[in-house]
């Protein structure tokens, strides 16, 4: 998806061309028409950049134009930040603050010098221009229509990081019978040294979300003296995997090992590794080896995906469970919730549609709760019916993606940007929302009106991905 959210980025350089800045300071006197040139390339450019990006999703040739235009487009905004920088320059030096800080001789310098700053920024944006033309021109030869993007909804959700208690309550209702089969499990488990309990099922089905039930249940915390959760993911390091557990910072594999020996030893223990994906056998035996320390009756829950990882690190034949997809029954309340939350449109047909539209949830929670967020400012039934008409079930092979990329596309093009910065983060990243926000003010990601305030535009966008399932486990 990243590589094709590009609009945002040309809104930003449209923005930067035309700032009034520029134009009270002058930076830009001689190089009038390349900036008037440029304003218009990009005002076109802007006009199919819809039918663009969802054509560059198939088509080679329009990636790589893409691709191309993106590039052009970061250089450019690199040129006007320049132009930016001097006016700021030009500025502070006309308030008396520049001669404050002692650099009122700075303009003796080339890199300040009127006229070679002048002649200097101008090959830049000529530069930029032709580059501009070219890609006009070959833009052209695509033939992209002018699709007028819908303004973003104003109703937008804000939310917070506490569990509601109806979906508590859902939770506890619909994986009813699986924890009484994983508590008889547990039961049976009392005289073993140690069990290893993996629960495998596809992304989505709430594989995280039943450990947590598991973990936090009054009646299994009674039964264990030492719990630990530890998330996984992609890389199974066996020493942070040891510190996580022992609490510690320790990063030396071997004296991470030693101390993760002692904290479980002769302790009744449960710890849950979330989100396995090694197939490294090797890796699991040696962790496993300082694990049979722990007393009688400790188990290990694990999450994965993977059939294949679950076959590794169980101890016993029987020792996994497999988690079925949710029953329809819990999917439509936990889409009803979302869906209607603001107003539910009033059609005779709008139950048969609901009925399709859990059908391609494939059973998965976070697809329903997707879904529900992605419908819930959609006011008539034919917005819901072209929804449906545009969507793919979810299944093994696909997981929920086909819902996400949904959810993806209905998003205005600056949050686009938004969320595709955040690539830049590891997966299972614990990213700290006030950073992030910050982040995407430096970048110049959010853009306001006179007077809008930028932090709590970016707190709105964060909690308008959360609510559309981007962001998971808000704390």
């Amino acid at each position: 998806m990243a590589e094709f959210v590009i609009r945002p980025l040309v809104s930003m350089l449209m923005g930067k061309a035309s700032s009034y800045l520029l134009n009270q300071y002058k930076v830009m006197d001689g190089m009038e028409e390349q900036r008037e040139i440029l304003e218009r390339k990009l005002l076109a450019i802007l006009d199919i950049m819809e039918d663009a990006e969802e054509k560059g999703a198939y088509r080679p040739g329009v990636s790589a134009w893409l691709i191309a235009l993106k590039k052009v487009s970061y250089e450019a905004n690199d040129v006007f930040d320049e132009f930016k920088y001097e006016a700021l320059r030009r500025d502070a030096k006309a308030k008396g603050r520049y001669m404050k800080l002692g650099f009122d001789t700075v303009s003796l310098f080339p890199a300040h010098n009127p006229i070679v700053f002048r002649y200097r920024m101008g090959n830049k944006l000529c530069r930029i221009v032709h580059l501009i033309e070219v890609l006009v021109l070959e833009m052209n030869a695509f033939g992209f229509r002018n699709q007028q993007q819908a303004p973003p909804s104003k109703q937008w959700r804000i939310t917070d990081s506490i569990i509601s208690d109806s979906e508590q309550d859902i939770v506890s209702r619909s994986r009813n019978k699986d924890k009484k089969k994983i508590v008889n499990i547990l039961n049976r488990a009392s005289d073993k040294d140690l069990i290893v309990l993996p629960i495998v099922g596809m992304d989505g089905l709430g594989k995280t979300t039943f450990a947590q039930l598991l973990y936090n249940d009054p009646e299994i915390k009674e039964y264990f003296q030492l719990q630990r959760w530890c998330c996984v993911s992609d890389d199974f390091d066996v020493a942070k995997i040891a510190s996580s557990i022992c609490q510690t910072n320790e990063n030396n594999r071997e004296k991470a090992l030693q101390n993760l020996q002692k904290e479980v030893s002769g302790k009744r223990y449960l710890i849950v590794l979330d989100d396995v994906w090694n197939e490294d056998a090797d890796k699991w035996e040696k962790l496993k080896t300082c694990l049979k320390h722990g007393g009688k009756g400790s188990v290990v829950v694990t999450t994965t995906r993977k059939a294949k990882v679950a076959q590794i690190m169980k101890t016993c034949i029987d020792d996994s469970h497999n988690l079925g997809e949710l029953h329809k029954v819990f999917l439509k309340e936990i889409f009803e919730n979302r869906a209607f939350c603001l107003q539910k449109p009033n059609a005779p047909e709008l139950s048969d549609v609901v009925e399709k539209i859990l059908d391609r949830c494939g059973g998965s929670p976070l697809a329903s709760k997707a879904f529900g967020s992605l419908l819930s400012n959609k006011t008539s039934i034919k917005e819901w019916t072209d929804v449906l008409g545009r969507s793919n079930t979810c299944n093994e092979k696909r997981g929920i993606l086909p819902i996400l990329k949904l959810s993806y596309d209905d998003l205005p093009s600056h949050m686009k940007q938004c969320f595709a910065f955040c690539a830049v983060f590891p997966k299972d990243y614990e990213i700290d929302v006030e950073i992030l926000i910050q982040l995407w003010m430096a970048h110049d990601f959010i853009q306001l009106k006179e007077g809008d305030n930028l932090e709590k535009a970016g707190r709105e966008f964060f909690d308008e991905l959360t609510w559309r399932s981007f962001f998971q486990d808000v704390k």
